[in-house]
């Protein structure tokens, strides 16, 4: 399952996932520094999902704020 995610990073209200129909808007705490902010958006939607971590990859956008993420459900 391919899911369109929009990241904040440096969010105060982050851990935080709100969805807009199929548009996923994922707030986190963790700055866009040394891939922090794309492993904690793993963390935050293999969880979210409830599935492993190993489920969850980032498809296209790995340095951009807009993703497409791959979901082994």
């Amino acid at each position: 399952m391919l899911v369109e995610v929009r990241v904040k990073p440096g969010s105060s209200k982050g851990p935080l996932i709100e969805r807009d129909g199929e548009v996923f808007t994922v707030y986190i705490r963790e700055r866009a520094v040394d891939g922090a902010a794309n492993s904690a958006l793993i963390k935050l939607l293999a969880d979210y999902f409830e599935v492993p971590k190993s489920s969850v990859s980032i498809k296209r956008g790995h340095k951009g704020r807009t993703k497409i993420l791959e979901l082994d459900l």
